[in-house]
């Protein structure tokens, strides 16, 4: 099994040390632009298998990808890292080359990979290398409603002083404000969230997870890397050890919940063929009536990356429904 992360970043080291660490891949190859600091972040993470007793073999390359040649799975964590007072929006001009070079890259060398994207605004990006790969929906798709759940479900258990493994919870929508954390579906050891919180304590925790991102990037100047990177690596162990799992990951919808040609937060059956089902949570009004406000919202950022016409092929319309 060989796995590749684009981008030798925080997140992309965070989140190969994780992968190696667990053993889940013979080989891990770390690219990047960077020549010296993509090899010596590759050797620094393979020296530390003596102290953590692990055997999977990390190799670090700058711009070489044919070293990537038959990976199974590829990561990209590629592009530019948010900054303080910008937003994902203003990523989207940059990063949409950097994805589409990478992913034309990684498919010519890996085509048939399962490709995982981290790279910032996640929806769009998402959308950008699907558009780039030429690959079936299934087997491209954004890491981004693992970490906002891992987000809410972590501050659940803070303002509960309970451990996070008793909490399950799935959220849904776009990587950002608009996302939609869903308290119905939320339970601590099955029960309901509602029986520990007020509503109004969960309003709190809420806005707090949608603004998650920003508040990170405002206490240290870049986006996370800690968070991001383990859930890229838990949806990677997912595929490889084809364990089924269901996370809510940004996925391309083609009439789930009502919405066609977006990509959008689910929750999915995640296993050896890539998303092998997509959930659909049987929604009340309020619920749905939030999720279609994410996915308008989602659908103006994925037109942006249309009229920039790097694209031969697009998803279209406007209007998501």
């Amino acid at each position: 099994m060989k796995i590749t992360v684009v981008g030798a970043g925080n997140v992309g080291t965070a989140c190969a040390t994780e992968m190696a660490e667990k053993e889940i891949a013979e080989e891990i190859i770390i690219l990047d632009v960077k020549e010296g600091v993509t090899q010596g972040k590759a050797l620094d993470i393979w020296q530390a298998s003596a102290i953590q007793s692990f055997d999977t073999r990390v190799e670090g390359v700058s711009k070489d990808y044919s070293a990537t040649k038959d990976s199974d799975v590829v990561v990209i964590t590629a592009g530019l890292p948010r900054k303080p007072g910008m937003s994902r929006d203003d990523l989207i001009h940059t990063n949409a080359i950097i994805v589409k070079e990478v992913t034309e890259n990684v498919v010519k060398y890996s085509p048939d990979a399962i490709l995982v994207i981290v790279s910032n605004p996640l929806d769009v990006m998402t959308y950008a290398a699907f558009l780039a790969s030429g690959k079936e929906s299934s087997k491209v798709f954004g890491m981004a409603g693992l970490l906002d759940t891992a987000r809410y479900k972590s501050f659940i258990a803070k303002e509960l002083n309970i451990s996070p493994k008793s909490i399950h919870a799935i959220l849904m929508g776009g990587h950002g404000d608009s996302m939609v954390p869903l308290p119905r579906y939320t339970t601590v050891a099955g029960i309901p969230v509602t029986e520990f919180l007020s509503d109004d304590k969960l309003n709190v925790i809420i806005d707090r997870t949608k603004k998650g991102g920003t508040e990170l990037v405002n206490l240290m100047g870049t986006s996370a890397w800690y968070a991001p990177g383990a859930a890229a690596a838990q949806m990677v162990e997912a595929i490889v050890k084809n364990s089924r799992r269901v996370f809510p990951v940004c996925a391309a919808l083609n009439g789930e919940y009502g919405l066609k040609d977006l990509h959008l937060g689910v929750p999915v059956v995640l296993g050896k063929n890539g998303i092998e089902k997509i959930i659909e949570l049987k929604l009340n009004e309020a619920e749905l009536k939030l999720v279609l406000n994410s996915a308008k919202q989602v659908k103006e950022l994925m037109k942006i990356l249309d009229d920039m016409n790097i694209f031969k092929k697009k998803y279209g319309s406007v209007n998501p429904v």
